[in-house]
């Protein structure tokens, strides 16, 4: 079997790395310690008393109620089949450590006290709290964490799959030491985020769960060492998640003034107007609100005017994600580059901006928008060029050169000139106007493809952007389907184009093998919808796996930015300015947010509801 790290040379951009930080990978231990972080050292020393961004002396009880659109029929919330109820993974289950939400990439021992990990990051040991169980009563040990990986190698979605699989070798060093082996790639070059990762790995009861019938759906109440249990379960319609009383690590540090809210509700509604009803009746507390019309003029109630209801923005120092048009380049309407090419300039954001969501967007134009990992405006540096070099057929010279801009227009609707050049790309492609609708000269048939909508929203986009094809020759057909059919359609990638964010952090890793590789291409239920085939874009991943330092991550980021923005593999959509949060009043937050944004999880209420 394949290994899920692509390969590159090592005379590629691993050993320009190593040779530019004069540094030979060694094997030297280091003692055991609290956190870990991906580059540089942990901000909060041994012996801190909270997370900077939590209330240690926030209060504790009362209902959160909070909605979801759609269905489930699955509380197995790591494989592949049925739909997944929300919340399960966040707060039933643990894993050996948990985010710094103030830092990029930075972990503290939360299932496990401490970990031991060789300077070249070869392996790491977890050093497991005896005190930590299940709600169930039964201590966590190590050979719950063996079969976790296990199972979740063997069982898991597919990025558990890829990412565990790194392991050449797991093994209890005693019932609370675990230790985890790396392989490199066959270049010598590292994967430096694979301790983390595992250290992110959820931690599964070995007690309760056999790997040969894992992969099955079920609507039995799961059991984890989380802060809340499962307590109530109305199929398909309504989850109620209660505050374990005995949750063992309640008294930590990383856990106080955090999970505050006796029970979470979560209430599953037909559409997204259902839901906003919900909420403006007071079924549910909070929305985090991503409509930017609805962000406009929804909110124009009595309970907005009062006070009762709450129109908050809310910071962020995260990324803003790649929101766009997907291309499904496996079909062979969109296997030519020359069409994509065509339709990202046909597509007016300008107008659409100005006349479905208010101006209230802002066009995003590169994976990592709104951060210094985005290649936008800044020339490909040394490192960049060295590793891109074998691939300078493929890449837009003005990507490059950090001076590619998206197509613009004036918001007029008049998008002639930006029209004129994506008809002539069509025309490269084969395709000439017959009538009133494009056709290839070669065999006739007509440029048509389907777009599979999950809301109306989607649905009113495509519409609208349709309108413009139109004028090309083109036609679109919309199609919106039920939450099952359309996540069973996108996990086989039946689809022409659907509308998709791709969430980011300041550490990307990983997760970017998943979206961007030619392994996920080929893998169902990866969200490489796309189907990205690009040697370029395996090794600008490799490199960001193998980076030693921040600036090395930084251009091996960059370098995955211009080789995804050259390809024309999506429609880049847009943004918003900050994190819209809509909640009645009794819901109180801490002075500040983290650096991810809002974390609900240091919420409270005052009992006023």
């Amino acid at each position: 079997m394949q290994t899920s790290r692509p390969k590159f040379p090592i005379n590629g951009f691993a050993a320009v790395l190593f040779a530019l930080a004069g540094l030979i990978p060694g094997n030297a231990r280091a003692e055991p310690r609290h956190a870990i972080a991906m580059h540089g050292e942990p901000a909060l020393p041994s012996g801190f008393t909270h997370f900077p961004h939590a209330n240690p002396a926030a209060p504790q009880g009362g209902r959160l109620n909070l909605g979801a659109q759609g269905t489930f029929d699955n509380l197995n919330p790591f494989i592949v089949k049925g739909t997944s109820a929300q919340g399960v993974r966040d707060y039933v289950y643990e894993s050996l450590m948990t985010r710094g939400p103030d830092e990029p990439f930075t972990l503290y021992g939360l299932i496990a006290a401490s970990v031991d990990v060789p300077l070249d990051r070869s392996s790491i040991t977890f050093n497991l709290r005896p005190e930590a169980r299940f709600s169930d009563g039964h201590a966590i040990t190590a050979e719950d964490v063996l079969f976790s990986h296990a199972v979740l190698k063997e069982k898991g979605y597919p990025y558990h799959r890829s990412y565990y699989k790194k392991v050449s070798k797991a093994e209890a060093l005693s019932p609370q030491q675990v230790r985890f082996m790396f392989a490199p790639d066959p270049a010598g070059a590292p994967d430096r985020e694979m301790p983390l990762i595992m250290g992110l790995m959820p931690i599964l009861p070995k007690h309760l769960l056999a790997i040969d019938t894992f992969e099955r759906t079920t609507l039995d109440a799961p059991i984890g060492s989380g802060p809340y249990v499962l307590a109530a379960i109305d199929a398909g319609r309504s989850l109620t998640y209660r505050r374990n009383p005995n949750h063992w690590a309640k008294d930590l540090p990383l856990i106080k003034g955090r999970f505050n809210f006796a029970e979470i509700r979560i209430e599953y509604v037909r559409d997204s107007s259902s839901l906003f009803e919900a909420f403006k009746s007071g079924q549910i507390d909070l929305r985090n609100e991503d409509d930017a019309g609805r962000w406009a003029e929804g909110y124009r109630i009595p309970a907005v005017a009062d006070g009762r209801i709450l129109k908050r923005e809310f910071s962020t120092g995260l990324p803003a994600g790649l929101s766009s048009l997907v291309f499904n380049t496996r079909k062979p309407v969109f296997a030519d580059v020359r069409i994509r090419r065509a339709l990202l300039l046909a597509f007016d954001f300008a107008w659409i901006n100005r006349n479905l969501y208010h101006g209230l967007y802002t066009r995003t134009e590169s994976v990592f928008q709104r951060s210094q990992l985005a290649s936008t405006g800044k020339p490909a540096d040394e490192l960049e060029r060295k590793l891109l070099a074998p691939f300078a057929d493929i890449l837009k010279p003005d990507v490059l050169a950090g001076t590619y801009r998206l197509p613009i227009s004036d918001g007029t609707g008049n998008n002639r000139e930006n029209l004129k050049d994506a008809s002539r790309l069509l025309a490269e492609a084969g395709y000439e106007l017959r009538g009133e609708t494009l056709r290839h000269s070669r065999d006739g048939q007509p440029l048509t493809f389907e777009f599979l909508a999950r809301t109306r929203a989607q649905e009113r986009l495509l519409l609208t952007f349709g309108k413009t094809l139109k004028q090309l020759g083109i036609a679109v057909q919309v199609r919106q389907v039920d939450e099952a059919q359309y996540w069973q359609r996108l996990r086989n990638y039946e689809f022409d184009m659907i509308q998709w964010s791709w969430p980011s952090s300041l550490s990307p890793g990983n997760e970017q093998n998943n979206r961007w590789s030619a392994i996920a291409a080929e893998q169902p239920g990866s969200q490489n919808f796309a189907a990205v085939k690009s040697p370029a874009a395996d090794a600008a991943i490799a490199a960001l796996l193998s980076a030693m330092s921040r600036e090395e991550f930084t251009s091996a980021a960059r370098a995955l930015d211009r080789v995804i923005m050259s390809g024309d593999y999506v429609i880049p959509l847009f943004h918003l300015p900050k994190q819209w949060i809509a909640h009645w009043q009794h819901l109180k937050s801490p002075d500040r947010p983290s650096l991810f944004g809002v974390e609900l999880d240091t919420w409270w209420t005052d009992g006023s509801k």
